[in-house]
């Protein structure tokens, strides 16, 4: 059973993912959150697998929220829900920690599969938000310099298997796109995350549009 904590300043927007997630047989509401503030509170308390994160809130907004509660805990799962497709919330609720970002228009067949796939530690970066990220790390010019340096630490085939979850793929989609077995490009993803001390496949693609490795049509 996935636990989720629900943060929003809305009561209804609160309900009705409730509704939504409890109808699940594998997904349990285990608590909500109206601010940041309390939201930080709650996890340090309950203890969620994912926490759906509304961005704009009061007191503390959901950006900051995720911050903390990432610091707090390496293995905090957040995805981040926002009712504004912006460039400007995707990359820094992905930079804050988020493992994944949807909007609240979503299905409830698309929240469900976002909880699952963000609690079994998968990114979830849907194509368009891929493609708006991949766009906004090339108007934002020069690549990071510390990101640059690291991929000197890759090997040619875990820079390749970087640049596809990038890209948004599963393992099981870069295992066929390489012609490899899937468990073979888990131990690269693996290591990948251990040579440039990052916690998740989300944090690896935004390594990976920092250094430029992905670029409009790349």
């Amino acid at each position: 059973m996935i636990r989720v904590l629900i943060v929003d300043d809305q009561v209804m927007v609160r309900e009705g993912f409730s509704v939504l997630l409890n109808a699940m047989p594998d997904i349990e509401v285990v608590g909500e959150a109206v601010d940041g503030l309390q939201a930080v509170r709650r996890v340090a308390e309950l203890k969620p697998d994912v926490v759906l994160m509304d961005i704009r809130m009061p007191e503390m907004n959901g950006l900051e929220a995720t911050r903390e509660i990432v610091a707090a805990d390496a293995d905090a799962k957040v995805l981040v829900l926002t009712t504004f497709d912006l460039d400007e919330y995707v990359y820094q609720a992905l930079r804050a920690g988020a493992s994944g970002f949807l909007l609240k228009d979503a299905s409830a067949g698309q929240l469900a599969e976002g909880v699952r796939v963000v609690a079994s530690g998968e990114a979830l970066l849907a194509p368009a938000v891929t493609k708006r990220l991949i766009v906004e790390f090339s108007r934002l010019g020069t690549p990071r310099a510390p990101a640059q340096e690291r991929i000197a630490d890759l090997t040619e085939r875990e820079t390749e298997v970087l640049v596809l979850v990038a890209q948004g793929l599963s393992n099981g989609e870069i295992a066929e796109h390489l012609v490899v077995a899937e468990s073979t490009v888990k131990t690269h993803v693996s290591r990948i995350l251990v040579k440039l001390g990052l916690r998740d496949r989300t944090q690896a693609a935004v390594f990976a549009y920092e250094a430029r490795l992905v670029t409009p049509g790349g």
